[in-house]
């Protein structure tokens, strides 16, 4: 397939281009930051494969996705938004007068994404930028889990499931007193000295924390935090066994409840933990990761890596002076 040519700036939108602050000045180190023609390489298939009019060039429509998760919009919310903002035309490669992909194209984008398992292999060369950058401190892995709600509740019916998203369960209840969420769960396990994320696993909401545990630890940290929920006795003397320190909460069994000194580590574990929950909050707060926007776990799944790719570049920049 041929290729559209972008990225063509004129004199005034280079002269446009200085002195930008807030969420252009944030792209705009981000877009210095990263390797992008590292992106572009592993992208590469996409930009051949068939005949016809000329296609987006996928660096293009990548970037176009991370726009999307970094400020939490929809397909037809891009789309709109690369019409009208300057910042972001430049951040993905678009001059003033070339016209964007639309919502269509872009959906189409994220389920050959999808398709080919590529967004796993972008994760991972972020990880190995961010590693070669020196940003990645690898001290200790902070686990935790994430409730998001699917993109809508079932009807009433046995079990609770509904052609909604039948991928997606009830899970916990966010606040006491709270309904089940209805939806998935992110699970991550995040860096303990930058706060980025290094691991990310998204199961429908009824999987126990503990169940992909160990597929968040890497393997080269020195310490693993945790909350009671993920406290077993096999799991702390396998992180033992490897020479990484189990700092995980422990929880009181049915015959004995916890001494004060257990209390007392248990409140030291959660205060190490914080970093974890600024992770969250961003995600949630800033990114709007509240609500899957599509059907299935697969697309579940390419959502919430999406938002780790995005978190952790903004996250890059926040950290490089």
């Amino acid at each position: 397939m041929a290729v559209k040519k972008t990225g063509q700036l004129s004199l005034a939108e280079a002269l446009l281009g200085g002195g930008t602050v807030g969420a252009s000045g944030a792209l705009d180190r981000i877009g210095g930051l990263v390797k992008w023609y590292r992106f572009e390489q592993l992208l590469a298939a996409f930009n051949h494969g068939g005949a016809g009019h000329p296609g987006w060039p996928a660096l293009v429509l990548f970037k176009a996705l991370l726009v999307q998760s970094l400020y939490g919009l929809s397909d037809r919310e891009v789309e709109e938004a690369l019409c009208d903002r300057l910042s972001f035309r430049r951040f993905v490669g678009l001059g003033l007068e070339e016209s964007v992909p639309d919502h269509t194209v872009l959906n189409r984008f994220r389920n050959a994404l999808v398709a080919q398992g590529l967004l796993d292999t972008l994760f991972v060369e972020l990880d190995r930028q961010l590693e070669k950058a020196g940003v990645m401190v690898r001290r200790g892995t902070m686990l935790d889990a994430t409730l998001i709600d699917a993109v809508s509740k079932p009807g009433p019916g046995p079990g609770g499931k509904g052609s909604v998203d039948p991928d997606a369960s009830f899970g916990g209840v966010r606040r006491k007193g709270g309904s089940h969420t209805f939806g998935y769960k992110a699970h991550v396990g995040v860096d303990e000295g930058s706060g980025l994320i290094r691991t990310v696993i998204t199961t429908p909401a009824n999987v126990n924390d503990t169940v992909p545990a160990d597929a968040l630890i890497r393997g080269d940290e020195t310490i693993v935090y945790a909350d009671a929920a993920y406290d077993t006795h096999a799991r702390r003397a396998a992180l033992k066994a490897a020479g990484v320190k189990p700092r995980i909460a422990r929880r009181p069994n049915r015959h004995h409840a916890l001494s004060n000194r257990l209390k007392r580590y248990n409140l030291l574990v959660s205060r190490r933990r914080a970093t974890i929950e600024t992770t969250f909050a961003t995600l949630k707060q800033r990114m709007r990761l509240v609500r899957i926007r599509y059907v299935g776990l697969a697309k579940a799944t390419a959502q919430v890596l999406l938002a780790a790719i995005a978190f952790n570049m903004r996250k890059w920049a926040a950290l490089t002076p």
